[in-house]
């Protein structure tokens, strides 16, 4: 099992977690998704590690960008 966790801008509200939330949860191999809206922390539980290009698409498709 890998965790990562990563920093994403602009969420402002719950339907922000829920759309970053169905996203990232949809990318091959995560088995979950935590979203703290506070802190903009979002950590990805997978089966082996995901490369970050897969998450990072997966949140600009819900509208919101990584931290870099």
């Amino acid at each position: 099992m890998s965790t990562a966790t990563y920093t994403v801008t602009g969420m402002t509200c719950g339907h922000c977690v829920a759309s970053v939330t169905e996203e990232v949860g949809q990318v091959a191999g995560v088995t979950a998704v935590d979203v703290d809206l506070e802190s903009g922390r979002v950590t990805v539980t997978s089966e082996a590690p995901v490369d970050d290009a897969l998450i990072k698409g997966a949140v600009e498709e819900a509208g919101y960008a990584l931290r870099a």
